[in-house]
């Protein structure tokens, strides 16, 4: 057997689970003399990490609970009692140490107390969802380095009992306990019936030599307008040998250039001695960096980080332990705007205004990995958001979630584990009184903290949703997270490095503000009386007016979600899939009664009787399953990019930033959702990508105004912009062109009033066309905007036979294949007849990239991809707007059962649910993973196109 080398060995594979009540013999049994065996009862393959739930579910012996009804028939912990769900979990592995070794058993997340049974030796974990665990195992390893480990895992303390009635949080017992909220059920979300029991997070082995490094913490100071930067760093080194040892600790930062080749920075290192059989603190001398690449968020420029490395050499032993982080140099200040009352945040100095989203968990039976969260996060990059807020009835979210917000840019609201109580009515119950513990609670805090402080992403911690903490809990936050003075100074009194008398970075974390509560302090009307939402379907224009919200920053606003067709066939059963019944009230609304299924999956109409007439509705009465959703895809796009657009309208003027509630769901919901819990993007998605755009084209739909938002530090200097209008005959009655304009940094300007709907005889449905462009370098288009309009008072019923005209295309693509990953690249020519006058701006590549595009990445494509050219053109009849048209992926099997979900997921597409005017040309990218032999087959639809065509 080898002997294990420095570093960290993670536990996932092989693991076996057993509820308690079967087996019938002792930890010190199952680890010394009678270790389980995968073919005997009642041992079953384990998921970890990952809770209860899920492991019962991979073996196929509950049905899966967020499908259709089925969580109903699964037991839950408040009627089989807590016993019930708790778990024996196994695993054998190998280990044996060298000379002066040592190892430790580390545990990221387990919910939520354990006993841990080690080769026949006992140790209890205790409680805590949201803390880590470490055990000295170096003397309890076998010598014949053979190991058995076994966990009984017990759920939370107080799991609570649902309510018969939904409510939002309705009275839950699980607040008592530091561990996640939401399990109990939300207004959004069905109960989870083991309540995350489990062991959530990574399970690791960790050998080091006599020395350990132990949470360094990396800070940043920035001087002299960022171009003089100091890097301060802290950490504890604990000796665990039992004579003093000299130490050579080795600091590198450096830059990863291509691969794995890296640009060294700097190299530091530093000599001392350690006593004993002792735990210290070490500050290193600060590094010093001149113009360093700066992190930013999404949209304000590049995300660069440095890779930090950590070595420390023992005298006589050599190499004992290192640490790797990847680093971004930045600073994030905050605070309360004079001019809205809206918190605002600056990073690198630069005000960024804040359009984000709300953050449940990726998975509810929490099933994370790296290749989930990195899709997550992207599909948020996707969107042009810049934030996400990790609610406080979720999660403290792992650190690869971290890594990538770190690498995509998106800044990180995180909370603590508190959330507001309400009754069945969803009033607010006064006098909290959970979490019991409150000791407790701030170990796994301050441990939060030092799991997660390092990453550039990470902008704010708050003390809980709605409602702060306990007194003394918030009293103790506020005290473990104040500001070092540093960064208390918003105008970097600080002249010099030297001056920071206090070391930095041997504050908690020093960096960043503390917020005690989501609707405190500059955030809804800054003193918790919960001014936030609405949550359901909006007139679109009502975002736009000054009176819809009126304080200066949301964290919470909602609409609708409704997934795809495909989506909810594969999620809900056959009998599920009938449609609301819409009926008619004596004020002239219409109330939606959806089926019981939906229901159960938390569906919220598209109307709200005497505001806001039915948004499907509005499109004509809906005849299926397909057609509803597809009506709902438009409403999707039409409600969420006028949320972020007249959010927009009043940047600075009146806001200072808004998160949307939620974009996405832990299960599969249908409300709340920018993309569903498989992945697939739902046209709310690209509603909020066209409208988050950091340069923006937009009409108001209240004033009905064009408007150019730049939320860049640059000056936009020498634009022009083209409005054009398109009827459904494929005419373009109107149109406006505006050059030589000047759009100032961090501003929306107003150009001038689209006064089609003034005109004489205007068409009662048309489509209009934005594009702003840059004069010069052969008028490169800046941003585009499209949208489908009514005149006061009307509808979108026209729109209902236009599906009968077929409009040509041609669709020219590209396909590069590198082993399972595909990228097509789809270039899509509306070839209808062009109208006379044709726009200088036909082709729609955005950021300037043109036809020939195609000719360029074929003759620069690396040799090791497969190319595939092909021309697709579909031939029509009618001349027009190609109108809401969308990419899918699907899997082309010769076993392919009839009615089979065939889509593959996820796909990042750089746009989709778009529409193209006549003579009018766009490239959409597509990039995609493929299952081992499965063909992928690329299909559209549109509006004019409802039986699809497949192209690839």
């Amino acid at each position: 057997m080898a002997v294990v080398v420095i570093g960290k060995q993670v536990l996932e594979k092989e693991w076996l689970a057993a509820r308690s009540t079967e087996v019938n013999r002792s930890g010190v049994d199952l680890t010394t003399t009678h270790a389980p065996s995968r073919d005997h009862s009642p041992w079953i393959e384990a998921v970890v990490p990952g809770t209860v739930l899920a492991t019962l579910l991979k073996n196929k012996l509950i049905p899966d609970p967020f499908y259709g009804l089925e969580n109903e028939s699964i037991t839950d912990i408040a009627d089989s009692g807590r016993q019930y769900y708790t778990f024996w979990f196994f695993i054998e592995f190998e280990c044996k140490l060298s000379a002066n070794q040592h190892v430790d058993l580390n545990f990221r997340g387990i919910n939520y107390w354990a006993e841990v049974y080690l080769n026949g030796n006992k140790e209890v974990l205790p409680k805590g969802m949201f803390r880590r665990h470490s055990i000295d195992i170096t003397k309890i390893l076998n010598p014949n380095g053979k190991n058995m480990l076994a966990i009984l895992v017990h759920p939370p303390d107080h799991p609570g009992r649902i309510p018969t009635q939904d409510g939002q949080g309705v009275r839950h017992e699980i607040r008592k306990d530091v561990a996640a909220q939401y399990v109990d059920g939300w207004d959004w979300m069905t109960p989870i019936r083991d309540r995350n029991t489990g062991i959530w997070d990574e399970v690791s082995l960790y050998v080091t030599g006599p020395v350990k490094i132990v949470d360094p913490h990396l800070v940043s100071t920035f001087f002299d307008h960022y171009n003089r930067v100091y890097l301060h760093t802290t950490m504890e080194l604990v000796n665990r040998s039992n004579m003093v040892v000299e130490c050579s600790l080795h600091f590198q930062v450096g830059t990863e250039l291509e691969g794995n080749i890296y640009h060294v920075e700097h190299v530091h290192t530093q000599n001392l001695s350690i006593p004993a059989a002792s735990r210290i603190q070490y500050t290193l001398p600060e590094l010093f960096f001149y113009k360093p690449n700066l992190w930013w968020p999404n949209g304000m420029g590049k995300q660069s980080l440095y890779n930090v490395e950590i070595t420390v050499d023992v005298k006589g032993y050599g190499e004992s332990d290192s640490w790797h982080q990847h680093f971004g140099f930045r600073k994030i200040e905050s605070h309360i705007d004079s001019v809205t009352g809206g918190r605002l945040f600056k990073v690198n100095g630069q005000p960024i205004f804040i359009r984000g989203g709300n953050w449940i968990s990726s998975d509810g039976l929490l099933r994370l990995s790296k290749k989930r969260y990195k899709t997550d996060i992207k599909f948020h990059a996707d969107m042009n958001l810049n934030m996400i807020r990790c609610w406080g009835g979720g999660l403290a979210e792992r650190p690869e979630f971290y890594h990538y917000c770190d690498i995509y840019g998106l800044l990180v609201w995180q909370e603590f584990w508190i959330s507001g109580d309400y009754n069945e009515k969803g009033i607010p119950l006064p006098n909290q009184v959970g979490p019991l513990d409150h000791d407790l609670f701030m170990v796994c805090v301050r441990d939060t903290v030092k799991l997660l402080r390092n990453h550039p992403s990470l902008a704010l911690w708050v003390g809980g949703n709605d409602q702060p903490p306990p007194n003394d809990i918030n009293t103790a936050i506020k005290n473990e997270l104040k500001l070092h003075p540093y960064f208390e100074s918003c105008n970097n009194e600080y002249k010099y490095s030297k001056d920071l008398k206090d070391p930095i970075s041997e504050y908690l974390d020093g960096t960043r503000i503390y917020v005690q509560a989501s609707t405190w302090d500059g955030f809804g009307n800054g003193n918790g009386d919960l001014a936030k939402g609405p949550y359901e379907i909006q007139n679109p224009e009502d975002f736009f007016k000054d009176d819809f919200y009126k304080y200066g920053f949301n964290p919470e606003v909602g609409s609708v979600g409704m997934p795809v067709a495909d989506t909810v066939r594969a999620t809900i059963p056959k009998q599920g899939w009938n449609i609301p019944l819409f009926k008619e009230l004596s004020n002239g609304y219409v109330h939606e009664v959806p089926n019981p299924i939906w229901n159960y999956h938390k569906y919220i109409p598209h109307s709200k009787p005497g505001s806001v007439h039915n948004q499907i509705l509005l499109y004509g009465t809906p005849k299926d399953l397909d057609d509803f959703c597809l009506k709902a895809q438009l409403v999707n796009y039409t409600q969420y990019r006028a949320l972020l657009e007249g959010w927009s309208s009043h940047m600075w003027r009146k806001y200072t930033g808004v998160l949307i509630w939620k974009t996405q769901n832990p299960w599969t919901g249908c409300r709340g959702q920018l993309y569903d819990h498989l992945h697939e993007q739902t046209a709310g998605f690209y509603g909020c990508r066209c409208a988050a755009e950091p340069i923006h084209v937009q009409l108001n739909l209240a004033t009905y105004f064009v408007e150019v938002v730049n939320t860049t530090s640059e000056e936009l200097s020498d634009v022009g912009i083209e409005v054009s209008v398109w009827d459904l005959e494929g005419a373009c009655p109107y149109k406006q062109v505006f050059d030589r304009l000047n759009i100032p940094s961090k501003q929306t300007l107003a150009i001038s009033e689209m006064k089609y709907p003034k005109s004489e005889n205007p068409k009662p449905v048309y489509f209009l066309l934005l594009k702003l462009y840059k004069m010069s370098d052969n008028k490169i288009l800046i941003s585009r905007n499209f949208y489908w309009l009514h005149l006061p008072g009307g509808d979108y019923k026209l729109l209902e036979q236009y599906k009968r005209n077929k409009v040509s295309l041609k669709i020219s693509s590209l396909t590069s294949i590198r082993g399972s990953s595909y990228e097509v690249r789809m270039q899509i020519e509306n070839t209808s007849k062009k109208p006379e006058s044709t726009s200088a701006l036909q082709n729609s590549n955005l950021l300037g990239k043109k036809p020939s595009l195609f000719d360029k990445i074929l003759e620069n494509i690396s040799a090791k991809k497969s190319i595939d050219k092909g021309v697709t053109e579909i031939n029509g009849s009618s001349a027009g707007v190609a109108f809401f048209l969308h990419f899918s992926v699907h899997a082309c099997k010769e076993d392919e059962r009839e009615g089979e979900d065939s889509r593959i997921l996820p796909v990042h597409y750089s746009d989709n649910y778009f529409s193209l005017v006549p003579g009018e040309v766009m490239t959409v990218s597509l990039t995609f993973e493929v299952p081992k032999g499965i063909t992928p087959r690329v299909m559209l639809r549109g509006w004019n196109y409802q039986d699809g065509h497949m192209l690839l």
